[in-house]
């Protein structure tokens, strides 16, 4: 893994080669830090910790954005802290270690299965993650995964935005939920109604400042509206197979969802007219 470069005061991010997947690690008082989701091979992990020990920083808690593989992962060398999660993330990764195991190690074989996924789940009425060091205030939604948990750091304006706001990906949905881009429009609504964001880290891509927040919250939304029409379109970063197959799969998931529910009841109009007001404010662009 790259070395962690400091993309704002305190604020430090390193990017492996696999998926350009980041780890953050923020530093607290008297060398202690806060590492969010540390990844991805278990060389990675093993340099993360080298790295922090010669910077003289131990971790005092973790946060793991959502239940998928390449956010729960762990080694003994960082240390034994509460590795936190949203509630419904944590029980989700709980309910599913075996996948989550048999995925890393297909993926990025060698990770301890004794540590994979055991997430200690955040009190259901926090805010914020517990710790001593700058305030990390949670922003949970169900978009991309159950109890998705992006972190904002207000003092340096830096938001970790977990698996969405990426330059390189499309909005990957939770498919298996309940209302899939319902959910996910919820998520970039909420990330939207934050104030005085400065940076922002996606789970895979590249750091951006506030201008480009901006531009992805509007590629975001513009690729979901386009997802709701049902027709085929494409995106610019639909530029591996991969994502051209999920891209597919999303498009005949929502298609024959519009299919079964053909007249939206009342409610959800309301709800994605107030979508619109709230995410408009900042990117300038408007659900359809």
């Amino acid at each position: 893994m790259p070395e962690l470069t400091e993309i704002a005061t305190g604020v430090l991010v390193a990017t492996s080669e696999i998926y350009v997947t980041t780890t953050t690690v923020i530093v607290g008082p008297d060398g202690s830090c806060l590492v969010v989701d540390p990844a991805v091979t278990v060389a990675d992990l093993a340099d993360l910790a080298a790295e922090l020990a010669a910077r003289g920083l131990r971790p005092q808690a973790a946060w793991s954005t959502h239940p998928h593989w390449d956010h729960v992962l762990w080694c003994r060398e960082l240390g034994d802290v509460p590795r936190f999660a949203a509630p419904l993330a944590a029980s989700t990764a709980a309910a599913g270690r075996a996948q989550l195991i048999a995925a890393a190690q297909a993926t990025a074989p060698g990770h301890d299965p004794e540590l994979l996924g055991r997430l200690t789940a955040l009190e259901p009425a926090a805010d914020r993650i517990p710790w001593d060091g700058p305030d990390a205030h949670v922003v949970i939604h169900d978009g991309h995964a159950p109890g998705h948990g992006a972190v904002f750091l207000p003092g340096s304006g830096t938001l970790i935005a977990g698996d969405m706001c990426s330059d390189i990906e499309i909005p990957l949905l939770d498919l298996a939920g309940r209302d899939p881009l319902g959910d996910y429009r919820a998520g970039l609504e909420r990330l939207a109604a934050l104030t005085g964001v400065r940076q922002v880290i996606p789970g895979h891509g590249h750091v951006g400042d506030a201008a480009e927040f901006r531009r992805r919250l509007a590629a975001d939304g513009g690729y979901t509206n386009a997802l709701a029409g049902g027709v085929p379109f494409e995106d610019p970063r639909l530029t591996q197979d991969w994502l051209r197959d999920t891209h597919s799969r999303q498009l005949r998931h929502v298609a024959a969802a519009r299919k079964v529910n053909a007249n939206p009841p009342a409610a959800s109009v309301a709800d994605r007219a107030a979508a619109d007001s709230s995410i408009s404010a900042v990117s300038g662009w408007a659900w359809s």
